[in-house]
């Protein structure tokens, strides 16, 4: 039974609606023999096809959908008004079923029912588009409409997008950092109590999300060196694989070094640690569980000392030598230089993971200025506790996260990359979806990225691409009643793409909605022959420059805060806000407690005068929960008052001095009073944290 569609004239005329008739069907494909344009009128945008554009196929139930995926003139005309043979190439993507009274209800995905030889086709009406994209308003983010109708709101399922991951792709300077601003901004907007990681390897989205981020960069950051596994820890301690006589020391001493920290804060440890019982089985090398650096060089000592070949040193020499640098290094701060060592996995999984939200759903993680050589070390870290963090919820609080750039961290070529991270992000695109852990993987060039993890996201957001591997990569993971829409990458307009997969009713080219000014990132190509119209004439805009240059490689006093926050959140306080427990931090500024003597006599004489006064005069407590070893730096606080170093033990100084970033030498002459008075502050923090952690200490 064969259905003729009609349209309305506006003379109120009844006309056939169809465009064509089917002449072939096979599987999901259809072949439509187009009419031609016989009455003479000029027939309107909706009533002629484009490629990409949807058509309607009536049946006796439904009304099957099916996308333009090629048109052509079989046999040409040799002259003006010969007849010649239009056709059309449609994929069957998916029917709308029909009601009682002959109207369209509810579409699915896939066909049922299919069209007939000889049944008219004709363009879907504008409901029929809202119906086959639109899909559940509620569970769905508009991110543009389609192409077909700029009045249809093209919609993203959020459950399908972020569940099944997804990707965006596109060349350089087609608005990748754009989309991926437009999609996350869409999220959160509905959902505010989200928790999205975004890796940012070039600090280009913080404006884009200023009243949804808790940024976090070098300066801020803490990720301690104890969380890493073994691998992680042997690339940035020991780097060369081949170095093998260093990688098992490491191995071998690290799980000591774990012993020992935690035999320290048992009740019974000190006995234990004096007697060397130490139950090195608890832990292994991959156990997230605090170390100290002086631990794992004093243990190196150790076996330094033992060993009667005096040419066997070297492997020890040189990776005691790297732990040193490393530890002194200022750019290696956020891992190396906690002001002492405590086990604040809690705070730092709150802090990355948004738990608890705190209105800041979306971390930006700025990975500009941490070390090039350790930057995929960072990302395997942070890939690594999304998977285990979500694992270890039991799926109850969903996580993605957001790889800019992601052909840096999975690249295609085994032989470039660190394998640790390719594992890490390539467990959340496998096993990922059962636990909540979901990827969003954001390059400019699919060719290069590995295509286990690309042919894992089951969404795609293709933008303009002129390559023909990368066109190839995005061909290969469309359906094919989507491929025809592929051939428009190369010539995709301004915020244009091709959206298809799970988080789509259906594919579709759609345009972007234009973000806000305050929501762009810092991605805009810069305007050349604009900046190039006039010389720069400020003076100080190279010192200024060379001054931003510099700073990145060095810590900064904030960090300290930071710091002491997360700690004293630890061990207990409650007053993370106390404006004297925040000026407390920088007396640690170079791993040392100046406050109670410790420290070289070097670092102690570039402090200020009134500052080493001020610390003189503040009280001196017997035992304030710290472990202090006259040939060790660096304290490390403690919620018990067990004294946990062994005995007779020599430990080496500290690995958290901050030597080359020592404060200055005063000037001559008497200091100014805003000097005095921040000097005063310091101390009165000082005395402040002292003196809490006196009352929090438990008695014999």
């Amino acid at each position: 039974m064969q259905f003729t569609p009609t349209v309305q004239t506006g003379n109120g005329a009844t006309i056939d609606g169809s465009i064509g008739r089917i002449v072939s069907v096979t599987g999901s494909k259809a072949i439509v023999l187009l009419d031609g344009n016989t009455d003479g009128r000029v027939r309107t945008i909706n009533e002629r096809p484009e490629m990409g554009t949807l058509l309607g196929i009536d049946t006796a139930n439904t009304v099957v959908l099916a996308i333009v995926s090629a048109l052509s003139v079989p046999v040409p005309a040799q002259r003006d008004g010969d007849s010649e043979i239009w056709i059309a190439e449609l994929g069957l993507v998916g029917e709308l079923w029909k009601s009682a009274n002959g109207g369209p209800i509810t579409f699915n995905r896939g066909v049922t029912v299919y069209p007939a030889l000889g049944d008219r086709v004709r363009v879907a009406s504008k409901t029929e588009l809202e119906l086959a994209f639109c899909g559940d308003i509620a569970r769905s983010v508009r991110v543009g409409c389609i192409r077909q109708d700029a009045s249809i709101p093209a919609m993203v399922r959020v459950d399908d997008l972020l569940g099944k991951h997804f990707a965006i792709l596109g060349t350089t300077g087609t608005g990748k950092s754009c989309t991926t601003a437009l999609i996350l901004r869409a999220i959160l907007e509905k959902n505010p109590a989200a928790h999205i990681v975004l890796l940012d390897p070039h600090n280009e989205y913080a404006t884009a999300f200023s009243e949804f981020a808790e940024v976090m960069n070098p300066r801020n950051m803490q990720l301690p060196f104890w969380l890493l596994n073994f691998e992680e820890i042997v690339e940035v301690l020991v780097g060369d694989p081949n170095r093998k006589a260093e990688i098992e020391t490491l191995q071998e001493l690290i799980p000591i070094a774990k012993s020992r920290y935690s035999s320290g804060r048992a009740n019974e440890s000190s006995k234990a640690v004096r007697r060397g019982v130490i139950d090195t089985g608890r832990f292994t090398v991959d156990t997230p569980v605090p170390y100290r650096i002086s631990d794992l060089t004093s243990l190196i000592d150790e076996r330094m000392g033992k060993l009667e070949n005096k040419r066997d040193l070297a492997p020890y020499r040189n990776l005691k030598g790297r732990i040193d640098a490393i530890s002194q290094d200022a750019r290696y701060a956020f891992m190396f230089g906690s002001l002492t060592v405590y086990d604040g996995m809690t705070q730092v999984l709150s802090r990355i993971f948004r738990v608890p939200v705190n209105n800041k759903p979306l971390t930006i993680l700025e990975l500009t200025g941490i070390p090039t050589e350790i930057v995929n070390v960072v990302v395997s870290v942070l890939c690594r506790l999304t998977f285990d963090f979500a694992l270890w919820s039991e799926g109850q609080i969903p996580v993605t996260i957001v790889c800019e750039e992601a052909h840096r961290y999975v690249p295609a070529n085994p032989n470039m990359g660190f394998e640790p991270c390719k594992r890490a992000i390539a467990k959340i695109a496998k096993e990922g979806r059962k636990y909540g852990a979901s990827l969003c993987i954001v390059t400019q060039r699919p060719a290069e990225i590995d295509p286990t993890i690309l042919s894992q996201c089951n969404t795609v957001f293709a933008l303009r691409m002129s390559n023909d591997k990368d066109q190839q990569i995005v061909q290969s993971a469309v359906a094919d009643t989507g491929s025809g829409l592929l051939e428009f990458l190369p010539s995709l307009g301004q915020r244009e793409a091709i959206a298809f997969g799970d988080g789509m009713t259906l594919p579709v080219r759609i345009k972007f909605d234009e973000l806000p000014k305050h929501a762009l990132p810092r991605s805009s190509t810069a305007r050349f022959t604009e900046k190039w119209q006039k010389s720069v004439e400020d003076e100080g805009f190279l010192e200024q420059v060379v001054e931003r240059w510099r700073a990145s490689g060095v810590g900064s006093a904030g960090d300290a805060a930071q710091q002491a926050a997360m700690m004293a959140d630890a061990i207990g306080f409650s007053s993370r806000n106390d404006a004297s427990f925040e000026a407390a931090p920088t007396n640690f500024e170079h791993g040392y407690d100046m406050a109670a003597g410790e420290g070289p006599p070097a670092l102690r004489a570039r402090e200020p005068d009134a500052l080493r006064s001020q610390m003189a005069a503040a009280p001196q407590p017997q035992n304030y929960g710290h472990q202090v070893n006259p040939n060790r730096g660096a304290p490390t606080l403690r919620k018990d008052n067990a004294l946990s170093s062994p005995a007779g033990q020599q430990r080496t100084p500290s690995m958290n001095v901050r030597r080359d970033i020592a404060a200055p030498p005063p000037a001559a002459g008497p200091q100014p009073q805003s000097a005095l008075a921040t000097d005063q502050q310091i101390g009165s923090g000082v005395r402040s944290l002292r003196d809490r952690l006196l009352q929090r200490t438990p008695s014999n």
